[in-house]
């Protein structure tokens, strides 16, 4: 990669239920140079995936996300983002429940924070759900990346019951509405 292509890529980290889910669907979108399945936004260093699924550590499976703004824009992104989960259920999503599946986004400069809370505004104004998005939006403190065996869950694990009942329409509704974004 040139140092050019390096000077253009940004990162935003995102939180939005299972971590397979969301990786499933970026890994798709044109610009996306990266997706690293992890943890973001608790107290405990290096958690596993078993402490944070305890909620012990109070850290939200997340995706990393590094990307071309060139190519992909990072409201195409939070617009891909929010269409894919429920960003207006609390510490939720479908029958994952617990902290770490609460939507978040953790941003990487103040512009993401804007960007970020600017589409929430014009969501909520829009009336798309009937409650308010409860999306947290906060700075990035720590990424931490998820054990090897999450890392392209999907891609590795297509058979398996949660990616055909959970992530594989989570993926198929983004292939139908952003066609245009797809590699």
């Amino acid at each position: 990669m040139s140092t050019e292509a390096n000077e253009r890529e940004e990162t935003i980290t995102l939180g939005g239920g299972c971590f397979w889910c969301l990786e499933a669907v970026f890994d798709e979108m044109r610009g996306v140079t990266d997706v690293l399945s992890g943890y973001a936004g608790g107290h405990v260093a290096n958690p596993t995936y078993r402490q944070v699924c305890a909620e012990t550590t109070g850290h939200a499976e997340v995706v990393q996300i590094k990307f071309n703004p060139d190519e992909i824009s990072l409201e195409e992104l939070l617009s891909v983002f929010f269409t894919i989960h429920d960003p207006t259920s609390l510490n939720r999503q479908g029958a994952d429940v617990g902290t770490q599946y609460r939507s978040a986004i953790f941003y990487h400069n103040e512009a993401q924070r804007e960007t970020a809370v600017n589409l929430i505004n014009e969501l909520n104004a829009a009336n798309i759900w009937d409650t308010p998005i409860v999306t947290e939006v906060t700075p990035i403190d720590q990424f931490y990346v998820a054990e090897d065996y999450h890392q392209n869950y999907f891609a590795n694990n297509p058979g398996q019951g949660y990616c055909r009942v959970v992530v594989a329409p989570k993926v198929a509704k983004f292939r139908q509405k952003f066609n245009h974004l797809q590699k």
